[in-house]
């Protein structure tokens, strides 16, 4: 399982998920930079995504629905903020309606993830920041850590398909 770390505090409203991946840093940048790659891996794999739009530049927006079990749908969207190709991105995620606009009732974040060599690897550390502590609990108690978890570990098997 390459997560080998998580850790949240809610003083500083912060999520913090660290993991190793046996590939340089530049491949798995392309897992979030091609939209392909991405809905592999973004969403737990009983709830697997589809990328409709993937506009990864300071400005751009990513939009994406993941499908359950029972054919529901979950949509969401980053608001790309910066972009370091291949060390490190920041967006805005946010949950979304069918139309893409914003959910106002559930936490938005602020988001980076950097990808650092790592002896033969890399190491990845995701890092979200929550507007208000009672949204990162929010998402806490929505399984975040279990489904994102479960999503970065299905990384493994696509790094291992080149």
């Amino acid at each position: 399982m390459p997560v080998t770390e998580t850790s949240h505090n809610e003083d500083t409203k912060t999520l913090t998920m660290v993991a190793q991946f046996a590939a340089p840093p530049e491949r798995v940048w392309e897992v979030y930079a091609d939209p392909r790659q991405l809905e592999k891996v973004w969403g737990p794999p009983t709830h697997p995504a589809t990328v409709v739009d993937h506009d990864l530049v300071p400005g751009g927006r990513v939009t994406y629905y993941m499908t359950g079990p029972e054919g529901e749908k979950y949509y969401g969207l980053w608001e790309v903020t910066a972009v370091d190709a291949p060390v490190s991105f920041s967006f805005r995620d946010y949950f979304a309606d069918e139309n893409f606009d914003i959910a106002q009732s559930l936490p938005g974040s602020a988001n980076t993830y950097t990808f650092t060599a790592d002896g033969d690897g890399t190491k990845a550390v995701y890092t979200s920041v929550f507007d208000t502590a009672e949204g990162l609990k929010t998402v806490l108690e929505m399984g975040v850590v279990e489904g994102a978890t479960a999503a970065i570990g299905q990384i493994d098997d696509l790094l291992a398909e080149r």
